[in-house]
């Protein structure tokens, strides 16, 4: 039985949408120019609502990229995206996911922005047999915080991005040689990525305690924490120089006043996704200068759409041309998820067929502008990887810049600065 019979079975309880599908499978069959849907949920709202800040400027540029149809086995197919915001809410993301496969039967579904999107997604369309594509998500918490096992994976879910090893090592490189003490203050949240960055075992303690670091973590904290006195007062007391662990944008800014506040001058503060976007470090002042992150995606990227031929650069210069603002992180991973996506459907066995489609993602092997996307290669099935540096905002003129200071795990990717401590 296929999954578009599974799925009207389901609406068929519905008497007042039982004629929908039975529609929607003639206009499949008998149109001329048939049409492949394909859902997208992203957290437009929300504390996570940078991730989606480029959201419109990317669906806007594939729909005029595959505005010609994209061909498959000889046929041409319309591409429709159907887009809906999680508003930053696992309850929702899987609301709206949940809604695109049963109400609007999209044949493929794809997400972006933390595991508080990505797996709810993934778990609505494991559950519901609608092969699905997913990125901007360490895979440890994306395949772990679903509960995957290395030795099966799963049927209709797929993830490409970097995993924590990956982020650890860049991490490590960045403070290898600043010269800082190896005393690290740690804050994890008590969310999807918190726990899976605090992890003792697949997370940072290890990796840490064997390159000779103190780890100092006084335990997880709720998101959107509104003191952070206590953690402060274990980090000057272990006299750590070095802040690292993975906050969203609003607990950041907080615990950043609240440590100029409390006198805590740290060397050295690296701390995964609050940092990565342009405005919400111009909102901290001169405070967000020297403040480093990893580095998923940049200009500076050696790597080129697929879809259209654009270098990472030009995609970052045409959103800031249409929208004034600077480059942000999830451009081009935004950008690649629909440049795997078309793939896909360029090549899928019979696009009326679910598997068809699941078995075409199985077998992807392609260079997007995040590099290269091979589901073959690991390191868990469902799991592909892409590559990491990381480096430092840093001010030129009247703007802040973040600039590649170490390239140690992809050296093909320009470094473009050297660190420079805090303090």
């Amino acid at each position: 039985m296929t999954l578009k019979t599974n799925r009207r079975q389901l609406l068929g309880g519905m008497a007042a949408t039982v004629a929908a599908p039975a529609l929607l499978t003639a206009t499949r069959a008998y149109a001329q120019v048939p049409t492949i849907r394909i859902g997208h949920v992203s957290p437009r709202t929300g504390p996570l609502a940078g991730f989606a800040e480029a959201d419109d400027f990317i669906i806007e540029g594939i729909q005029a990229a595959f505005s010609g149809g994209i061909e498959n086995n000889g046929k041409s197919y319309n591409v429709e995206i159907i887009s809906k915001d999680s508003q930053s809410n696992p309850n929702r993301a899987a609301e709206v996911a949940a809604d695109l496969i049963l109400g609007d039967e999209v044949d493929i579904i794809v997400a972006a922005s933390t595991p508080d999107t990505v797996n709810p997604v993934s778990d609505q369309a494991e559950i519901n047999e609608v092969p699905c594509i997913t990125t901007d998500c360490p895979w440890q918490p994306y395949f772990f915080g679903r509960n995957g096992n290395p030795e099966a994976g799963f049927d209709f879910t797929y993830h490409f991005f970097w995993g924590l090893e990956d982020v650890i090592a860049n991490f490590l490189d960045l403070w290898g040689g600043s010269g800082a003490a190896k005393s690290i203050a740690g804050l994890f949240p008590n969310d999807a990525d918190g726990n899976a960055w605090g992890d003792p075992e697949l997370g940072f303690p290890q990796p840490l305690a064997d390159n000779g670091y103190a780890l100092v973590d006084p335990g997880r904290y709720q998101p959107l924490n509104d003191d952070f006195s206590n953690y402060i007062a274990a980090f000057k007391e272990a006299g750590c120089e070095i802040v690292t662990g993975n906050m969203i944008p609003p607990d950041f800014a907080t615990f950043w006043a609240q440590a100029a506040q409390q006198g805590f001058s740290p060397k050295v503060v690296t701390i995964g996704k609050a940092l990565l976007f342009p405005s919400v470090v111009a909102s901290l002042g001169d405070r967000g200068n020297g403040l480093t992150s990893e580095i998923w995606w940049s200009p500076d990227h050696p790597f080129s759409s697929s879809v259209n031929g654009d270098s990472a650069k030009a995609l970052a210069d045409g959103y800031t041309t249409a929208t004034g603002r600077a480059w942000t992180q999830p451009i081009g991973f935004k950008h690649a998820l629909f440049e795997v996506a078309g793939d896909v459907i360029s090549r899928a066995a019979d696009l009326d067929d679910p598997m068809a489609i699941v078995e075409a993602i199985k077998s992807t092997n392609m260079s997007s502008i995040v590099g290269d996307v091979n589901w073959a290669n690991g390191p868990v099935p469902n799991v592909s990887k892409t590559p990491l540096v990381a480096g430092q905002w840093q001010k030129t003129g009247d703007a802040l810049d973040l600039v590649i200071t170490t390239n140690a795990q992809a050296p093909d990717i320009p470094v473009g600065g050297e660190l420079q401590l805090l303090s």
